[in-house]
């Protein structure tokens, strides 16, 4: 239970972290995104309920940060984020029992899909309220820079939570193989 109070904490410290690092400027001004990352890890070595309460916690703090609402009209609504980490939770738990057996490496691939998810949903979500359906190039490097983040710092991220779960003596980790 400590090692859940910990994901908790680290998602709101990168939610409060991810406002202090800049846009890349040479990346048509993409961001780099921590909280999908450490969330995705959540659904892997979290059981079923704590995934899904980790998922809405990550998805209130997403959905206060983007609700937009112009001129009276709501382009992102609450609780849409919410059902995005849920749903993208939900696969990478799914993909769990790899992750018992200790093969990070479709989870690491698969962080960084679901990062360009979300953002690809939000941006569907934006448009489609607008009426104006357009992708240009940097729209594409935009949703796409954060996924190859994503998967870049993914497998740093993995190990050390991984041995914030070991300190932690979090018992749903992969079991150490025996010629360790």
């Amino acid at each position: 239970m400590i090692f859940f109070f910990l994901l908790l904490v680290l998602v709101l410290v990168a939610q409060i972290a991810e406002f202090f690092i800049p846009a890349l400027p040479w990346l048509y001004n993409a961001h780099v995104y921590i909280v999908p990352v450490i969330v995705f890890y959540g659904a892997m070595a979290l059981p079923f309920p704590l995934m899904l309460a980790l998922a809405l916690y990550a998805g209130l703090l997403l959905d206060a940060l983007t609700v937009h609402v112009i001129g009276g009209k709501v382009e992102i609504s609450t609780g849409s984020s919410i059902l995005l980490y849920g749903m993208l939770a939900g696969i990478m738990h799914g993909l769990r029992p790899l992750f018992v057996r200790g093969r990070w490496e479709v989870h690491c691939i698969l962080s960084g899909v679901c990062t360009s998810s979300i953002i690809l949903a939000q941006y569907l979500m934006i448009t489609f309220r607008r009426g104006s359906l357009v992708f240009t190039r940097e729209i594409w490097w935009q949703i796409g820079v954060p996924g190859l983040f994503a998967m870049a710092i993914a497998p740093i991220l993995f190990w050390f939570l991984q041995w914030l779960g070991r300190i932690t003596a979090y018992r749903y980790l992969p079991e150490r193989s025996r010629f360790e």
